[in-house]
């Protein structure tokens, strides 16, 4: 993956989930909620470039899924933290935006990945 549009999305998502777990920790001095959105926000991207050195097409969907559901997770905490008034709507909503276009791409990867065997 030279050039990769997922690896770029989830680097600059990756990063505004770090502004993100910062600003609620100083902020709103929420520690617990933003150390998880933290680690499965970041996650995504860490196990994208994981697959970039695969060992095998079957390490690389593995390692793919992985990050699908990582980024399942953080839609869970993203939610979770507008519905408990950790974040503004217009936040999450942004958010879920690039989210939801990491779960099209990722979906999108692991099912033509599948399909190429």
């Amino acid at each position: 993956m030279k050039d990769s549009v997922v690896r770029d999305k989830s680097f600059d998502f990756a990063l505004r989930i770090v502004q993100l777990s910062q600003a609620l920790q100083n902020e709103k001095h929420e520690f617990v909620l933003s150390k998880q959105v933290l680690r499965s926000g970041t996650a995504i991207g860490a196990l994208i470039r994981e697959a970039d050195q695969a060992e095998s097409k079957a390490d690389f969907v593995h390692k793919m899924a992985i990050a699908l559901k990582e980024a399942n997770e953080t839609e869970y905490w993203i939610k979770l933290l507008e519905g408990s008034k950790q974040i503004e709507q217009v936040l999450s909503v942004s958010l879920q935006a690039d989210l939801n276009e990491l779960l099209r791409l990722l979906t999108a990867i692991i099912k033509t990945a599948k399909a190429n065997k």
